[in-house]
Parts: C-alpha cells; sequence; structure tokens
C-alpha cells in the first residue's frame, strides 16, 4: 500500500518548504499542511492525477473534498474493472467522511461512515475490503520520517519530492487513524455476519487435539457443508479471516491448525502427520450439526500439500479438494529430483519453533542469505550447513536421511496406486513460474496415470507461487508484463468450482476443460482435455557441434556421426558459479552468459505455441559418478531480449528412477532421461528462436555434487579431485511441445 499509484510526471515547479531542521511534529504537519496546499492551488495543479489530487486533499485537511474526489477515484478503477483497487482507498475514504481527526466527535463520526459503508456490501466484499485496513504502520511512520529528515532545512522541494512526501504522509495519517479504531470495527462487522468460534478443540490420531477457527453464516437457512483448511501457519488474525472467508461463500469456514500449534496438544512435525491428522478432522467435522455432513478442502503451498495428504486416506466425507501450487514432500522441496536444495532452509524454525510463528527467527533476512555462500566457500558438507550456521536444524538432518524419494516421503501424500483410489474432484491451480510447479504437475500426470477418468482440472497462467494464491495478481513479473486476461481471484474461482462439484452450480468459464491455460503473448485463455493435447504434438531437436555465432545450433535433423562437446568444472573452485537456472528476471536484455552451453534454433517463420512440460534425453559421459544437470529453455526474441520458459534440474544417478540410486559409469555414455520438466504456455513470435542452455549444477543454493558416489550430503571439497570431464553427445533430444499457428 505504500506505494499505491506512482506519480505522474509533472511540471518542476519549486514548492515552498517550511519545516525547518530538528522540527517538532506539529510544526512538520503544517508544513506538510502547506505543501499539500500548494500542490493543489499551484499552477501545476491541473497536472495532477486524481491518486495524487485526493492524497494531497487529504493532507490539505480539505475533507468534504477529499471525499468527492477518492469516491470518483473508486468509481473510475471500478469501472475499469480494478476493484481490489478499488477497495484499498476505502479506509482513505471513511477518514475524509469523518472530518478532521483532532476534532471532537471524529470517532463517533468515523464509526457511523464506517458502519454506513459496510452495510451496503455483501459478505465477501467486507471481507475483501477488511484486509485494506491493516498495515505497518511503525515502518511507514519510520519511511516518512526518514523522508522528512532528508528535507530538514531545505528552503523548497521539487514537485516530485512533494508528491513523494505528500503520499507517505497522507498514507501515515490515514493509518494512524484505522491502527486506533479498525480492529473493533472491523471484529464488530465479522459478528454481525458469522458466528466464528476460535476455540474449537478436534480429536485426532493418536490422542492428539487439534485447534480450528469454525465460521458459520449468520444467513444460512441449514447446515452448508464445510471447507477446510490445514495449515502449520499459525496466524490467528489470518486464520479467522480466512475461515470468514469461506462462511463468505456459503460455507462453514474451517481452519485448522497444524499438530502441536496454537491451542493443540502433541510436538509439530512438518509433513510427517497431517494426512491423518487432516482426515481424522475432515470426519469429525462432518459429524457436527452445524454442517451437512460435506467437507471439501482446499489451500495453498503447505495447505495444498495436506489436502493431498488428507485424500491419501480418502475420509468418506471429504467430497472434493482445491490445492494451489501444492508441494510435494521429498519432490519439489526440500529436494527437487533428489537435489536438496536451501530455499527452505529457515522454514522449519519458522513453523515448528513455538505454537505459532517464529517471526523473529524466520525474518532475519540477512543471515539466511548469507548462511548459503558461507557454506558455498566452506567448501563443508551439505550435512553441516547448520553447523555453520550455528543452530542446529534438526528437521533438515532428518531430511537429508532420505535422499532417496523412498517410504519416508511416499507416506506424506498419494503415491502409485493410491491415486487410483482418489475418486473425487480435484482443481489443482499453479503457476508456470511457480518453485513447486513440479510438484503439482505431478499430482496431475500421476493422477490420470492411474486413474485415466479421474475428474482432475489444472488451472495454470503466468504466476510465481505467493501469486498464484493471491486474490489479484501482479501484471508485472520479474520484469514480463503480464498479459490483462490473466488477472483472475483465486479465492472465487476455488468456491466457484465448490459450488459447481457439491450444489449444480453453472462451472466456472475459466475451467471448461481438464487443462485450462493462459497463453502467454496472446492474452487468452486455452483449453484442453489433456496436456497432450494442450501441446498438439512434440518437435524433436538436437544439440550440434555447428556454430550460430556464439552459441552452437539446435536443430531438426540429427548429424551423423553424432558429434562430442566437452566442458570441464571444477568442484574445488568455490569462487564461481554455474548457469543460473532459477527465472529470475523473466524477461532480460539478453542471453545468458555465465558457463552453460548454449543451443539456439532457426528462427521461426510463423508463431508457434509452446504448451506444455518438455522432455528429452541427454547422452552424457563424465569421468566421475555422478552429476547433477541443469536444462534452460527460453524464448530469443527478434528485438534480442531473452524470455525464460521453462527449466530442469536434477540428479542423473536418479533421473530414471527418483526412489533409486544407480550411478553413472566413468568413461561410458549414459542417457539421462529428462522426467519431471515444468510447463509453459507461450505463442512464440514469429522470427523468434528456441535457446536452450545445458549446464552442470554447482551453485551454494543446493548441494555440490562431487560425483564421488557418496551421499552427496557427506561429500566436502576435499571430494573434489580432478575437474568434472562432461562429455555431452549430439545424440542428445529435446522434445518440445510446439505447434504452429496459421497467421
Amino acid at each position: 500500500m505504500l506505494l499505491l499509484l506512482a506519480p505522474a510526471a509533472g511540471a518542476q515547479q519549486s514548492l515552498q518548504w517550511n519545516a525547518p531542521a530538528g522540527a517538532t511534529v506539529r510544526p512538520t504537519d503544517a508544513a506538510l499542511v502547506g505543501l499539500a496546499r500548494q500542490l493543489l492551488d499551484g499552477s501545476d495543479a491541473v497536472h495532477l492525477t486524481p491518486v495524487q489530487r485526493s492524497q494531497s486533499l487529504l493532507v490539505a485537511g480539505q475533507y468534504a473534498q477529499a471525499s468527492a474526489a477518492i469516491t470518483a477515484l473508486m468509481h473510475a478503477l471500478r469501472s475499469e474493472g480494478n476493484e481490489s483497487q478499488a477497495q484499498r482507498w476505502t479506509p482513505y475514504l471513511l477518514m475524509a467522511k469523518a472530518g478532521n481527526p483532532a476534532e471532537p466527535g471524529f470517532d463517533r463520526a468515523y464509526a457511523a461512515a464506517f458502519a454506513a459503508w459496510f452495510a451496503a456490501l455483501d459478505d465477501v466484499s467486507a471481507l475483501k475490503t477488511h484486509y485494506w485496513f491493516s498495515t505497518n504502520l511503525p515502518a511507514a511512520q519510520a519511511k516518512l520520517d526518514a523522508a522528512l529528515a532528508t528535507y530538514a532545512g531545505s528552503a523548497s522541494l521539487t514537485h516530485e519530492q512533494a508528491l513523494d512526501l505528500i503520499r507517505q504522509a497522507a498514507f501515515v495519517a490515514t493509518f494512524r487513524v484505522t491502527s486506533r479504531l479498525a480492529p473493533d470495527l472491523i471484529r464488530a462487522d465479522e459478528d454481525r455476519r458469522f458466528e466464528i468460534d476460535d476455540s474449537v478443540r478436534i480429536p485426532a490420531m493418536e490422542g492428539v487435539v487439534l485447534s480450528a477457527h469454525v465460521a458459520r453464516p449468520r444467513r444460512s437457512a441449514a447446515p452448508p457443508p464445510a471447507a477446510m483448511l490445514f495449515t502449520i501457519y499459525t496466524d490467528p488474525a489470518r486464520n479467522r479471516t480466512q475461515a470468514a472467508l469461506a462462511a463468505a461463500h456459503g460455507y462453514v469456514g474451517v481452519v485448522v491448525d497444524a499438530r502441536g500449534k496454537r491451542l493443540g496438544t502433541g510436538t509439530a512435525a512438518p509433513y510427517e502427520t497431517e494426512g491423518v491428522d487432516a482426515a481424522a478432522a475432515v470426519d469429525w467435522i462432518s459429524q457436527q450439526p452445524w454442517t451437512d455432513g460435506r467437507v471439501v478442502m482446499y489451500g495453498g503451498s503447505y495447505s495444498g500439500f495436506a489436502a493431498w495428504a488428507a485424500a491419501k486416506h480418502a475420509p468418506p466425507a471429504l467430497k472434493a479438494i482445491a490445492p494451489y501450487v501444492a508441494a510435494i514432500p521429498g519432490l519439489g522441496l526440500p529436494m527437487e529430483n533428489n537435489v536438496f536444495l536451501s530455499a527452505n532452509y529457515a522454514w522449519p524454525f519458522y513453523v515448528a519453533n513455538n505454537r505459532l510463528l517464529d517471526n523473529d527467527t524466520y525474518n532475519q533476512r540477512e543471515r539466511w542469505d548469507a548462511l548459503t555462500e558461507r557454506w558455498y566457500t566452506s567448501g563443508r558438507p551439505y550435512r553441516q550447513i547448520d553447523q555453520v550456521d550455528g543452530t542446529p536444524n534438526r528437521w533438515l538432518q532428518r531430511w537429508l536421511a532420505h535422499p532417496d524419494y523412498d517410504a519416508y516421503w511416499q507416506a506424506m501424500v498419494p503415491y502409485g496406486d493410491d491415486f487410483s483410489r482418489i475418486r473425487i474432484p480435484v482443481l489443482s491451480i499453479t503457476g508456470y513460474y511457480d518453485d513447486g510447479q513440479i510438484s503439482a504437475l505431478h499430482y496431475f500426470r500421476e493422477h490420470y496415470r492411474h486413474l485415466p477418468d479421474a475428474d482432475h482440472r489444472l488451472l495454470i497462467g503466468p504466476y510465481d507461487h505467493f501469486g498464484t494464491q493471491a486474490n489479484v495478481k501482479a501484471m508485472e513479473l520479474r520484469g514480463y508484463s503480464v498479459d490483462p486476461i490473466a488477472q483472475f481471484d483465486t479465492d472465487a474461482i476455488t468456491f466457484q468450482w465448490f459450488d459447481h462439484v457439491l450444489n449444480g452450480a453453472p462451472l466456472p468459464p475459466l475451467l471448461a476443460d481438464r487443462v485450462n491455460y493462459q497463453l502467454m503473448g496472446a492474452n487468452r485463455w486455452e483449453h484442453a482435455p489433456s496436456l497432450q493435447a494442450a501441446g498438439g504434438g512434440m518437435t524433436t531437436f538436437h544439440l550440434s557441434r555447428e556454430r550460430a555465432g556464439t552459441e552452437y545450433r539446435l536443430i531438426e535433423t540429427p548429424t551423423a556421426p553424432a558429434g562430442v562437446l566437452t566442458q570441464a568444472v571444477n568442484f574445488a573452485d568455490r569462487n564461481s558459479s554455474r548457469h543460473s537456472y532459477y527465472p529470475w528476471p523473466i524477461l532480460r536484455a539478453g542471453p545468458p552468459d555465465d558457463g552453460g552451453l548454449s543451443f539456439v534454433s532457426a528462427p521461426f517463420d510463423q508463431p508457434m505455441d509452446m504448451v506444455g512440460p518438455f522432455g528429452g534425453d541427454l547422452k552424457i559421459r563424465i569421468n566421475k559418478r555422478d552429476v547433477d544437470l541443469t536444462v534452460t529453455l527460453y524464448e530469443w526474441q527478434k528485438d534480442g531480449k531473452v524470455m525464460q520458459l521453462s527449466y530442469y534440474v536434477g540428479r542423473a544417478s536418479y533421473a530414471a528412477d527418483m526412489t533409486s540410486r544407480h550411478l553413472l559409469t566413468p568413461g561410458q555414455w549414459t542417457q539421462v532421461p529428462l522426467q519431471r520438466t515444468r510447463m509453459t504456455g507461450r505463442r512464440i513470435a514469429k522470427g523468434s528462436r528456441l535457446l536452450v542452455v545445458v549446464d552442470v549444477l554447482k551453485d551454494a543454493e543446493h548441494q555440490v555434487n562431487h560425483g564421488t558416489g557418496k551421499d552427496v550430503s557427506d561429500e566436502s571439497v576435499a571430494d573434489a579431485g580432478a575437474p568434472l570431464s562432461i562429455d555431452w553427445s549430439t545424440d542428445s533430444i529435446l522434445r518440445i511441445p510446439l505447434r504452429a499457428v496459421a497467421e
């Protein structure tokens, strides 16, 4: 909210600034009022945007005019389809309606304005508007204080400086009021709409008791179904609101805390007990008089995993699940394709250190950001990374004991034939740039592999892990401008789909088929009965030794005889890293130049749609017993810009079977199948080329596989030995889901 809308460029008039150095709050506030009035009365007033005018009127104390201006701004935003943008202005509007906070009677006026405004809103709109009344006021105040200190003693400010100060001042003034008055008003509004019990206790397995928030709609004529979200993220205020949001959609909202959290008993055990505990919660909920006996589960990331974990145990009352960006422990995190990664290193401390959330530890970003580099440069075994940090990470150590995708991991979510017994409808939502997409896609593929007539829909588009779960999607993602049509509300589509499954409501058009994907670059949604149908067939490409500028050619007809490209990687050198596959930024100015072997296709002579995950077989020969590999796909556009489309990272010894390690034989050719890759959906423009980068994984964010054949967690820089020599055969192939688009 601090950002709101960026100030528009205007004339560069100077404005008087009358707050002397060391000024107290009162003269500073007076100076801000004077500054706002100069903006409103000066020659450049005509150039103020509606946002800037609204902020200036508030700071100037012209509350009636501010109310009218904000009302007009909200109307304009709604007419453009920006409902969420309009809702976020409600705190400003109510303050303007109430008048001067320093005047007697302001609190009563504010409460009256609040009550009148929310009386006109339905339950869903009210809850989504409640969200905009909370912020980190101390941080906002500190930022404003720092800006004021910067200008202390100045006689004048530029137009841009003035607008920035007024923006911050309007924000702080508004949320000084909301932080004082809104919490009680919001709680009263919730109580008017819902019956909420924050202290429900649910008996689970082994004598464990789970705590829960339960929200029931007051205006329900008959007991409705229950919508359950199971979470280890124990934030009582947020989870209470989440339960209420389900109630706003006509369900009994139940947010269940994981074992050992909040008011529950037992000990937190991330990933290990969610299946039995969530299934027990479903059974208990179904027997309560306030529900009709049907339960659905939903939620993102960990909560999506928990929905699948419950489905593994098939509680009879569970009628549907809607998991988004759902994790698979042991496949997507804390390891991916058997390579342990450090992105979630601090997560166990966050969720398992206490009965709520250990924000103090988790928010030590400098500590966690520095840790991986400290470990990497130390050369110590990955198993000792917590010794480098200085605090034991017992959950990491527990996970490192299972480098295979073995029975430990398999017990957590459906595995193999378990999928054939999941006959309830499923809605999976994920993003092309979701870190955990590999897990979400694996659930989808395995469900159909073991149950061809499964009722499972996939919804996917240009979102990252958090954006997929958000009700308002970011329209600028890591340098890529998202197509406008990609915008949708995750909560809304979830409950619309539940209404369809349980009550026969119309199927949301966005979910028209099994595979529903936003085609980037075409500003359209497409629908297909399967991933294969969405892709329209695979085009086979081969590596080659032929040059295309500084890259090698990626060709459709293999060369004969096969050629060899050789790389050398020195694992003893901890002052360098290899090609970074991670999509940040998504759109960059030019091709990467960080050590990988790059292969580029001929320009496409017509637009091409790339939809689905890629595959292939890499033929390699190394002088060691194992290696971790990366493959990254890009669109190299005519203007020179490069857009990342998909990637793969994995350990060669597990590529064929993630449950059992099969070491390579030094000096012998090995086929490495590319499985469990990521999906994209992109219209590649005419004249663009496909760019593929293959490389050896070596960086601070992952284990370093030195190739000895020992457990990689126990290898140190002392095991580096001679540099890795890797030969890439041009017999290697990549299968890319491409189909031509008629112009």
